[in-house]
Formats: structure tokens, sequence, C-alpha cells
């Protein structure tokens, strides 16, 4: 409650002070009251210049360009009221009147000259300089974006920082654009406020010499003494929180954005080398002995500087001592202290490491862009399976050899790579008749046959027809690859929780009907798995949830559910199997192996396998390599067709002899998709 009302009170002055700067634009106020604005315009300018000379960040004053158009509307108001006032009555109150008299020494000469004196110091220096630096600062600022946002996604993908300091770091990129961008416009209204001072002191003096000569009947000398002290007077009420807001305005947009105390860091790169101050200080005593400048003033300016110099190496040596003490303290508590394993027990899901060799390909300082190549898979993968692909961790490896990379999965090394540093690796797609030389190596991710070139021999090999790639696309293609074939154990019930979530942002009918009322988080990422491990795409998760939804009131096995949601995605499965108006040639099963493989299914709590009789087995195997080789010979990807209740079980029975193997049933089939069966696998 009490924070609501401070807001609420906060608006209602925020209010007040415009609404206060338009209605003097239009009623005359008394001089008393215009003596309280202008000692309040005062203060608030003196406020705003110690903010900002105190504030740590630019950011913290991120307002600063709306209050620059408060402030200065509020004050050309009171040019307004201060200037009837004078023309008026000839009384515009105390303050006008003391500046006027005293700080221009009541002589029209010298107050004009002091005048003009603050609006050059403000117009030509500090305002021109404000602007410029506002200018160049916003234009780095937006060039420097796109570096900032991959050094975040770069320190975000090697384990530096969190999602939670990735966004906050690109929010504050945001917020410094957004800020030096307004504030290159923002300094146009001090600019043009300094001009608007000069026109309306010159309105005044004229205006006012004329409304005493004909309303009080003085004499043009006398008018313009009496008249030209006052208009000083309001210029300069007016000038100097003017040159405040300008003084403040330079130091924010040259203040940088570093998060550090402004006066401190200024005093100590000024005053922090003793040597420098010992040469000041030499230098002005000698001046003041050896020339007729006065003695007195300058040895003690010397003195001064060199006691300094003195009294701040001495600081500057106790402080290094104890930075030592305290760095040795530290290093021995570290020895002292029990040690923290807890950290040890994290296990990062995916890991690439490398040797020396390769560091350059990941260090964007050298030009390497491996990092942002590990984006990329991570995008790539989120768009072609519908899954998030956790933080890959590159780390550098002294213990391999310095070509050589490994990838582990939770830890553990799953493959491993070597690369020829500044060579390209050529591969053969098949129907290049003319050969190459090269070293002979294979293509990590399918071990195909390749060759290893110079960049001397690339040009050729291109043009030969050979496929050519880049040592950092061999490596990101070999860890899309690996990625790819793990995904579905990489997915934890965090994922799956993370997916359901998202979803039930736009679709919570649906969510809570399925989770937890019919299947639990556990069941759900089961089903998920399954597609994954298959290559199905999870990514449209409201038809999977909706599938679920009508047959998890009929059962809760996770792969008979995994089954008919893949009938329910036959158009994704078709699309990525089957090309439209094209015969695709597969392989079929034999109607009595599909009865066999039926009849040796054996239900239990945990779950059915097969009973089938291993040399049954061998026989359907030896078939299934004997079809698959028939059709690789015709340049197909083997595709197995079933029935829907065999599919399951046939995968199953043949992911261990043939890897990656595609099953499809014929209920996955999309309508429109022609078949032809190229061979059947008997046993």
């Amino acid at each position: 409650m009490d924070l609501t009302a401070s807001v609420k009170k906060s608006d209602i002055g925020i209010a007040i002070y415009l609404l206060a700067a338009v209605t003097f634009f239009v009623i005359p106020i008394p001089n008393f009251v215009l003596d309280i604005m202008i000692a309040f315009n005062i203060s608030v300018a003196l406020i705003i210049l110690m903010n900002v000379l105190f504030v740590q960040e630019v950011l913290d004053m991120s307002f600063f360009p709306t209050l620059l158009l408060f402030t200065t509307i509020f004050r050309i108001s009171l040019n307004v009221s201060s200037t009837r006032l004078i023309l008026s009555t000839g009384d515009p109150g105390n303050v006008v009147r003391t500046f006027g008299s005293f700080v221009g020494g009541n002589n029209l000469v010298i107050g004009a000259i002091i005048f003009l004196i603050l609006i050059i110091i403000q117009f030509m220096v500090i305002n021109k300089g404000s602007e410029r630096v506002a200018e160049v600062s916003a234009r780095f600022t937006l060039d420097a974006m796109p570096g900032k946002q991959m050094a975040i996604d770069a320190d975000l993908n090697t384990g530096a920082i969190d999602d939670a300091e990735a966004k906050r770091r690109r929010d504050k990129i945001q917020e410094e654009s957004a800020f030096f961008g307004a504030m290159d416009g923002a300094t146009k209204y001090v600019k043009g406020d300094a001009t608007a001072g000069l026109i309306i002191t010159v309105i005044n003096l004229a205006g006012g010499s004329v409304m005493g000569m004909m309303n009080q009947g003085l004499p043009f000398a006398e008018a313009i003494q009496q008249f030209g002290i006052l208009t000083i007077g309001d210029g300069l009420v007016s000038q100097i929180p003017s040159l405040l807001i300008s003084l403040s305005t330079g130091i924010l947009v040259t203040k940088g954005s570093k998060a550090a105390d402004f006066s401190g860091v200024l005093v100590r790169q000024l005053f922090g080398i003793p040597k420098v101050l010992y040469i000041v200080g030499a230098a002005m005593a000698f001046l003041g002995i050896a020339t007729p400048l006065n003695w007195v003033l300058f040895v003690a300016f010397g003195a001064a500087f060199i006691i300094t110099g003195y009294s701040m190496s001495k600081t500057l040596g106790e402080e290094e001592i104890e930075h030592e003490v305290a760095a040795e303290e530290t290093e021995a508590e570290e020895i002292r202290k029990p040690e923290n394993v807890v950290s040890l027990l994290q296990v990062d899901p995916i890991e690439l490491e490398f040797g020396y060799g390769i560091i350059p390909l990941a260090d964007a300082n050298q030009g390497g862009d491996l990092l942002d190549r590990v984006v990329m898979i991570r995008r790539q993968i989120a768009l072609e399976l519908g899954t998030v692909v956790p933080i890959i961790r590159l780390r550098d490896n002294i213990q391999l050899n310095p070509n050589q990379y490994i990838i582990k999965i939770k830890g553990i090394q799953v493959t491993e790579g070597e690369i020829l540093f500044d060579h390209y690796m050529a591969m053969n797609p098949g129907y290049v008749e003319e050969e190459i030389t090269g070293i002979p190596t294979f293509e990590p991710s399918f071990h195909l046959p390749a060759l290893w070139i110079t960049e001397s021999q690339r040009e050729r090999a291109e043009s030969l027809g050979y496929t050519v790639v880049d040592p950092p696309s061999i490596i990101a293609t070999h860890l899309t690859e690996v990625i790819r074939s793990h995904i579905a154990e990489l997915l934890t019930r965090q994922d799956v929780q993370n997916l359901i979530d998202n979803l039930k942002e736009s679709n919570p009918v649906i969510v809570d009907e399925l989770v937890p009322k019919l299947l639990g988080l556990g069941d759900v990422q089961k089903v998920l798995q399954n597609l994954l491990s298959e290559g199905v795409s999870i990514r449209d998760l409201l038809t999977i949830f909706e599938v679920l939804a009508d047959h998890a009131t009929t059962t809760h096995d996770t792969d008979v559910l995994t089954e008919y949601v893949r009938q329910g995605l036959k158009r994704a499965i078709s699309g990525r199997y089957f090309a439209p108006n094209e015969v695709t040639q597969v392989i079929t099963v034999d109607p009595k192996v599909e009865q066999d493989i039926m009849a040796s299914i054996k239900q239990t709590e945990q779950g059915a396998y097969l009973t089938l009789d291993p040399e049954r087995i061998k026989a359907i195997i030896a078939s299934l390599e004997e079809e698959i080789k028939k059709i690789e010979e015709m340049g197909k990807t083997p595709i197995v067709v079933t029935s829907p209740i065999v599919r399951m079980y046939f995968k199953s029975l043949t992911q261990d002899y043939v890897k990656d193997l595609i099953v499809v049933s014929y209920n996955e089939i999309d309508s429109n998709v022609e078949l032809s069966s190229v061979g059947m696998v008997t046993g």
C-alpha cells in the first residue's frame, strides 16, 4: 500500500510540475510566486548536476532526456512570467532584481557582459561539445549492438553466464541504445534553450525601455538603465540553471557506461601518479623563484603538489602491501578450508573439448566463428525437432592432440574427430571420376572416405564436383549429428515442463485436461523421447497433446501412445520421408513374419517384449539386410513399411542390427503418397 501511495504521489508531483509550466504561459502570477518558482528551478538544476556527478552508470539516469524536456519547458515558462511582470509592473520580484543589481554589479554594461559570457560558454562550448559527443555515442552504440549481442550468445553457449544474466545484458544493450539515441536529440533542447534565452533578453530590453518611456515617462537613458538591469537579472536567473543543466548533460554523455564512482575515479586518475605531482610542484616552485611572478603564491603551490605526491606515494605503497597481504591470506584460506566438491558434481549435457590447435577456430578475437556456429546449431535443432538443445560447453583440453576434438554427452565421450588446420576436406559425392591428390581420411560424421587438401587445391576440387568443407564446418556438422542422435536422452523432465508451460500460454485447456489428470510428466516425457529417438519433430506439440488426450483414457502404455501420436503426425512424417507426386520405392514385411512377431509379444507390468526364437530373428535380419542392400544400390534410402500394430515391435527388433533404419506404418503415410514395393522381408 505504501509503495502504491508513493507512486501515486510521484505521478501527481510530475503532473503538477508540467501543469504549472503550461499555466505560467497564459496566467499572470504575482512576483512573490515567481520568486518561489525561480528558487525551486535553481534547486532542481543543482540536484540534477549533483546526481549526474555521483551516479555510477549512465543508465541510472535513463530518463535524463525526458528530464531535459521538462526542465526546459518549465524554465521558459518562468521566462515568460518574468517578462510579463517586467513589462507590466516593472517589478519582477526579489530574485530577478537581486541578480540584476548584485550579480551584475548594478551596472547595465557589466551585467550585459556577464550575461553574454554565460551565453557564449553555454552555447559555444558546453552545448556544442555535448551535442557532438551525444551524436557520436549514439552512432557507436548502435554500431556496436550486433557485436555485443554475439558476445552475449557466445558467453551463454560456453557457460560463462546463464539465461537470466544473458537476458539482463541484452536488456542493458537495448536500454543503452535507446538512451544514447534519445540523448542525441535531447541535446537540441538545451541548445535551443540557450538561443531562446538570448532572444527573450533582447526583447525584454527593447520592450522594457519602450514601456518605461511611454507609460512611466522616463528618459531613454534612465529607462534603459532601469529595465536593462531587470532584464539582465531575468536573463541570469534563467541562464544559470540552464548552464547547470547543460553542464549535467555534458558530464553524462562524456562519462561512459562504467559502473564506478565518477568523482573518485577522476581524482585518482588526476592525482594518482606521484611522479607527475613532483614534476609539477618543482616547475611551479621554479617559476616563482626564477621569474618576477609572486614567489609566495607559486612556491606555495609547488610545495603543496610535492607534499601531495609524497602522501600519494605512501598511500599507494600501503595499498600494495595490503593487497599482497590480502592475496596471501586468501591463498592460505583456500588451502586451509575444506574442498568444496559440490561444484564437481555438475555434469554438462553436451561438451565439446578440443586441443590447443583448434583454439583459433573458437576464439572470436582470432577470427574464429565456431561459437557462432554453435548458436546456429541450437537454432537449427529447435526448428527441425521442436526441442531446445541444452547449453553446449566449449573447453580446451591440453591432454588432447593439438588438432583433436572429442564430444561428450552427460560427461561421457561418445565420439571424437581430428582436423588438419589450414586444410579443407574434399569428399567425392560418387559421380566424380577424376581424382585429386590429398591426405586420405574419413569424414567424422558419416565415416565417408575423404581427402585433406590445401587452399590452393580447393578451387580445382570444387570445379571437378567434390564437396569441399572447412574445419569449423566439419566440427559443427559432427556436433549436429551427435546431438540429433542423442537428443532423446537429453530431453529432461524440466525441458518437458518448459514446453508444456509454453503451450499452456496459448492452449491452456488441452494442457489442463492432459497433465496431470490423464498422464504424468514422466509419461509425456517418454512419448516425446520415443518420437525424438526416431527423428520425429515434436514442434507440433498441440497435435501431440490432442492425440494423447484422446487415447490416454484407454491406455497408459507410452509405446502404444507413441504409435497413436505418430499416426496423428502422419503429414509431417510423410513430408519427411516421401516426395509428393512421386513413386517411392520401399521394403515391405511378409505378413507371415508380422504374424509371428505379434504372436511372440509378451506383456508384463514393465512393458512388452519379444520372445522370438534367436534363429528366426537371425533369418529376419539377414533378409532385411539383403533387401536394404538392393535398394541402396538403386541410390535410394531404405524405408520399411509395416502394419500399424507391428511397426514399433519390428523397429525394436531391428534397431540393434541396422542403425537408423526408417520404419513407418501404413497409417503414418499420407493418402497422396504413391509407394512401390521393391522387396519383402521374409524369414
